[in-house]
């Protein structure tokens, strides 16, 4: 993993993007409807990752890009090398009164393989490490008991041990969610045909709200 002062530095204005949801028809950006939360979440390439979760009831908006690392408005070319310290990271806006955040994590969980340290299949680096980035205390308590609660399934289902990232955003490199350029921005819509290693269940269960 790059250090901060190893990253690439990266510039201060911010990449083009088209603002609206070219699925969903909302806001890419905030602010919010009232009562919404924000969780980010990393588990390999962002194109499949987004998708996943823009097709779920009660997610408002999503959205790719670059977080966990510190170059400042980093560029996929960029990231890619994994001197960003970044990783590929979903921006999902959802109602916690229309969605459970359980059901959130479940489609985490059972979409990748969180086991496999800075990789999903062929995608090889740090910028393809699983990760949760949250934004509430609340969104973090849940994040760890679902990581324990899954990671104890995947083991005994001859899977390693989980090595999701699992912090507050404040806390995940510079703590900013810095959003990608607009070509990959709902990509698998724009691209039906596009490349996507996501869409399994890595166990063949799912959590209930309930645990």
């Amino acid at each position: 993993m790059v250090t901060e002062a190893e990253a690439l530095p990266g510039r201060d204005e911010a990449l083009t993007f088209h603002p609206t949801h070219v699925v969903l028809g909302t806001s890419l950006v905030g602010p919010w409807p009232e009562g919404h939360e924000v969780i980010h979440v990393a588990m390999g390439c962002f194109w499949g990752a987004e998708r996943i979760y823009w097709q779920i009831p009660g997610v408002h908006s999503t959205a790719v890009g670059y977080m966990g690392g510190w170059t400042r408005n980093p560029t996929y070319e960029e990231t890619c090398t994994a001197l960003t310290g970044h990783t590929e990271t979903v921006q999902v806006v959802y109602d916690p009164n229309a969605v459970d955040l359980e059901v959130l994590l479940g489609a985490f969980w059972e979409n990748h393989d969180p086991t496999t340290l800075n990789r999903q299949g062929n995608d090889i680096g740090t910028q393809y490490r699983s990760a949760i980035f949250t934004s509430t205390a609340a969104q973090l308590e849940a994040a760890l008991a679902s990581a324990e609660r899954y990671g104890r399934s995947l083991e005994a289902a001859g899977f390693g041990a989980v090595t999701t990232q699992i912090c507050a955003a404040d806390d995940a490199g510079d703590g900013i969610f810095y959003y990608a350029e607009d070509y990959h921005q709902g990509y698998l819509h724009k691209n039906p045909r596009g490349y996507c290693n996501h869409g399994f269940c890595q166990v063949g269960y799912a959590v209930s709200p309930a645990g």
